[in-house]
């Protein structure tokens, strides 16, 4: 016992000695409780709708003013057409869009059923059964009153009917739904970790000295590490593509060349992030751990790809945006499942290009300080 006593008494001045071992064992445990016990919430909130107000009377604007009071839904948008609509659910803008017929506020006070239409964005299945729900339960609460007035022995049960339409994935099929997030997943977790270790591999062998004495810039060292395995991402994630289509019917209604345009951004983006954590590891060990973290949690947990970003808290929403698989989600669906133009996502294109640039820069500028 006392050898052993003797052997956890080094064992602890060791991990005291080692401040970054420390921080692992007493932060990071802190911080993802923090951290996912805010983010991790299946609730769907925040839902941004537009509205197409064909009536504008009292009776419609009191439906309005149900969904926005309700708690779950947000007025984004008052458009007069559905080409301003659809613009906007492609562009995911908005979530849903409501359109009030005209006569809406006489069929209700004269008995008539009155068809409400509502069109849902699709491409997250949980989400838009989650809104369906929500939707009908503001249109049951909006009929109450009405219900009530309305005469006869046949009265209908909801005087406010809903015509729903699912756009992008009519069937709620879960695995158009992962599949993109599945998409980006691989991507990222397969790029940040292969070319973190093969630069600290290096290391490890020593060999990265004979590197630093050879007439090599840092530019053309850097282009030549990630290129190899920026074409064996590039080829995978085409591959886990066109398996998709085979196995689950993914559609693909877009452009491929936008398709290859926006992985190649993405990938880019997650191999100047396992260089950028290379310069900072000193053993594969240590590499690997820190690739899984900066690239598995967000990809899984902040990206939206299981749970909404609407739904998360301010601080929470805020870390998301410098998570590249949010942009490359949002502009996966489009292409594969919308068909959408280009115009209509150029902003998650250019943040996947921003991304890419920082990372791959800092990485550089790292490098570059090491070797001098």
């Amino acid at each position: 016992m006392r050898k052993a006593l003797a052997v956890g008494r080094k064992e602890f001045h060791q991990v005291t000695r080692d401040r970054r071992s420390l921080m692992v064992l007493l932060f990071v445990p802190g911080f993802f409780l923090l951290l996912y016990g805010y983010a991790l919430n299946f609730d769907v909130s925040n839902i941004r709708l537009a509205v197409e107000d064909n009536d504008r009377t009292p009776a419609s604007r009191d439906l309005v003013n149900a969904f926005v009071q309700s708690g779950y839904f947000e007025l984004a948008a008052s458009v007069s057409s559905s080409r301003e609509y659809e613009s906007l659910i492609n562009s995911g803008d908005v979530r849903v869009a409501l359109v009030i017929p005209p006569g809406y506020q006489e069929d209700l006070l004269t008995g008539r059923r009155v068809p409400v239409q509502v069109i849902i964005n699709g491409d997250n299945s949980n989400t838009a059964t989650t809104v369906m729900g929500y939707v009908l339960r503001v249109l049951q609460s909006a009929s109450a009153p009405y219900q009530l007035r309305t005469p006869g022995p046949q009265r209908p049960a909801l005087p406010i009917s809903v015509e729903s339409r699912v756009w992008y994935n009519p069937q709620l099929r879960s695995a158009l739904f992962l599949i993109p997030g599945l998409i980006a997943y691989i991507g990222m977790l397969s790029a940040v970790i292969s070319t973190t270790l093969s630069v600290v591999r290096e290391k490890e062998r020593g060999t990265m000295e004979q590197i630093r004495m050879a007439p090599i810039g840092t530019g053309a060292y850097i282009l030549g590490k990630t290129l190899p395995y920026f074409v064996i991402s590039l080829g995978s994630s085409i591959f886990v593509v066109l398996a998709s289509m085979v196995l689950f019917d993914l559609p693909m209604n877009g452009s491929w060349l936008v398709l290859l345009l926006t992985l190649s951004l993405y990938l880019a983006g997650a191999l100047g992030m396992g260089l950028m954590i290379s310069t900072l590891a000193e053993s594969q060990q240590v590499a690997f751990q820190i690739a899984v973290l900066a690239s598995f949690l967000p990809t899984m947990m902040l990206s939206g790809f299981v749970f909404p970003i609407a739904s998360m808290p301010a601080a929470i929403q805020a870390i998301t945006f410098i998570v590249p698989a949010r942009y490359f989600i949002v502009a996966l669906r489009a292409i594969v499942l919308k068909g959408a133009a280009l115009a209509t996502f150029w902003t998650q294109l250019a943040a996947l290009a921003i991304f890419a640039a920082v990372t791959l820069t800092l990485a550089s500028a790292r490098l570059r300080r090491q070797w001098t």
